[in-house]
């Protein structure tokens, strides 16, 4: 198994600095945000932010460092080459179809994060990894071929297997990436990674090798002590960095093979990985046919809009609440600073991963009855109409 060494390839910004974060809400991906994070449920308050490069981080948040030799589990996986080419800018053919993506994560705007996409048709649905927008209440889109600017909506996320789908507002004739259609990539082929490397708005491409396929990693968690895995991927050769996720490997026919997901850290020789494409557009497909079974989400989760302290780890008489979220339903139901949540529809909260996890089992427009106990004792409770919250 990779270990700690590997990283998220979504670079986020925030009010102390730079950091590039890892990190998960309730799921098994990583993700693109800084300074706290949003789940179904709640949102954490945030923290502070973090310089670029000192090998720190707050709120479960790292600047990548030692990096793995790319291991697989299987045993097959290679190390990193001594070959790589150093990124360049890329081509105008390897521009077509690829956007650049910018996010709000939360509700302020200090929060950023920054990823890559690709077009899959020209009324803008666009593919990307699930990271790059979790957490995210505002998206944009910048169209790499023409400039053009688009307000993105989230179509629906498989977080999981680290797939999402977008919609850009008003989009028309839009150039779309090309996917292959001859078998995908194997061991040894040639590769080119495109991305918004290090979040800067300009794509640069890579090009690198497929040293393995089939292989199962692990990234580190939100808490930066634990590990989450992503499965059959690509394992690449190639100078894979922060801002790549979301973003097209081409083969040598410009074709589409892989989206860029994951990267080791620490060495002069990055070890990447990359969804399969035509795994990642099986999800899509899935996603974009309405099918909420299994690990799908369409649209965007239910939201309640409590804001839990960092801190905060709950107890056996409930959860304690930060603040709420201006417009939440929460905040429309009355709850405020200092109560303390104790029940969800009669079942009692324990955990703030337990309150997210009873709210995520329910639809947006849905009443749920709230126990909670005020700041002064008093027990009450409220009916609260979940509203739609930032990206699962």
């Amino acid at each position: 198994m990779i270990g700690s060494g590997i990283t998220a390839l979504a670079i986020v910004g925030a009010a102390g600095g730079t950091a590039l974060g890892l990190s998960s809400v309730h799921t098994t991906t990583t993700s693109s945000q800084t300074q706290g994070s949003s789940s179904q449920g709640t949102t954490t308050t945030p923290g502070n932010g973090t310089t670029p490069g000192d090998g720190s981080g707050t709120n479960g948040f790292t600047v990548p460092g030692q990096g793995t030799d790319g291991s697989g589990t299987d045993g097959t996986g290679g190390t990193g080459s001594t070959s790589e080419s150093a990124a360049t800018p890329a081509t105008a053919a390897q521009k077509k179809g690829v956007v650049t993506i910018d996010t709000v994560i939360g509700y302020d705007q200090s929060q950023q994060a920054a990823g890559t996409g690709m077009v899959l048709t020209s009324d803008g649905t666009v593919l990307t990894n699930n990271h790059v927008i979790q957490g995210a209440t505002s998206i944009r889109a910048t169209d790499e071929t023409t400039g053009e600017q688009y307000t993105a909506d989230v179509v629906g996320a498989d977080a999981t297997n680290d797939v999402a789908v977008l919609k850009l507002r008003d989009a028309s004739g839009l150039s779309t990436v090309t996917l292959d259609d001859d078998g995908g990539a194997s061991t040894g082929d040639t590769i080119t990674d495109v991305g918004n490397a290090e979040g800067t708005g300009d794509l640069v491409a890579a090009e690198g090798t497929v040293t393995a396929t089939d292989q199962d990693i692990q990234v580190q968690s939100e808490s930066g002590t634990g590990t989450e895995s992503l499965t059959g991927l690509l394992q690449l050769a190639a100078q894979v960095v922060s801002g790549d996720s979301g973003g097209p490997v081409l083969d040598s026919e410009g074709e589409v093979v892989g989206m860029a997901t994951a990267a080791s850290s620490g060495t002069a020789d990055v070890t990447g990985f990359a969804i399969p494409i035509s795994t990642a557009k099986s999800i899509a497909d899935e996603i974009l046919a309405g099918d909420s079974s299994g690990t799908i989400t369409i649209g965007l989760p239910a939201f309640l809009g409590v804001q839990i302290s960092s801190t905060a780890t709950g107890t056996t008489s409930g959860v304690p609440i930060a603040g709420t979220v201006e417009g939440s339903g929460a905040a429309s139901a009355g709850l405020a600073a200092g109560d303390t949540i104790t029940s969800v529809d009669g079942t009692a909260v324990t955990s703030s991963d337990q309150l997210t996890e009873l709210i995520s089992g329910h639809d947006v427009g849905d009443r749920v009855s709230v126990g909670y106990t005020t700041s002064d004792g008093t027990a009450t409770t409220a009916t609260v109409t979940l509203t739609a919250g930032p990206a699962a």
